[in-house]
């Protein structure tokens, strides 16, 4: 099960969550806090004054991020993106919205709410998320990918689990424009990310 942890978010949003089945860890108050709970997704509060640092943090901690706002502004939005978060929704008070965008993420997709994608993609020129940003961690199970490894190999060599390995990859299917592993070792390649 995919475990999260929410930063700066409401108590009611957590309990939410987990009305929706998804395991919460907890609702933190500081960076520090969140990087302690080691979870698989987190979800920042772009209303918190640290948010973009959290993103940021979070993304190199290995985390998939969603962030969370009242309101759909664009420059909010695409400073989250390139901050490092591969989600982005407007909070109406539907937990379905945000436990769906959760779901997605623990799965290695992005996770735009409606008309969100479309600004990103528009940002870019419509060739995925600006200026992608790859943790060293990703990093370095990207260059193994590239070397003809198997998620078990890649484990062994960098003492992670398998699974750990195939999330680092599903993160990097949804970050890059790429759809499977074929494409993502030539992305990586013409791009000089191995």
């Amino acid at each position: 099960m995919t475990s999260v942890a929410l930063l700066h978010g409401p108590e009611s949003r957590a309990r939410l969550l987990r009305d929706e089945g998804v395991e919460v860890l907890g609702v933190v108050g500081s960076v520090d806090e969140l990087l302690t709970l080691r979870a698989d997704v987190v979800v920042v509060d772009m209303a918190a004054p640290d948010a973009l640092a959290a993103v940021a943090a979070a993304t190199d901690a290995g985390a998939a991020v969603l962030a969370v706002s009242a309101s759909a502004e664009h420059e909010q939005v695409l400073a989250a993106v390139r901050a490092g978060a591969t989600g982005f929704v407007v909070d109406t008070g539907r937990p379905w919205d945000v436990a769906d965008a959760v779901a997605r993420l623990a799965r290695g997709e992005p996770a735009y709410g409606p008309g969100l994608a479309a600004v990103v993609l528009e940002a870019s020129g419509g060739t995925g998320p600006p200026e992608v940003r790859l943790t060293e961690r990703e990093t370095d199970v990207l260059r193994l990918v590239v070397e003809g490894l198997t998620a078990r190999q890649i484990a062994t060599r960098l003492g992670l689990s398998p699974r750990t390995v195939e999330n680092h990859v599903q993160r990097l299917l949804g970050k890059l424009p790429v759809s499977n592993r074929a494409a993502l070792v030539r992305y990586a390649i013409e791009h000089g990310f191995a």
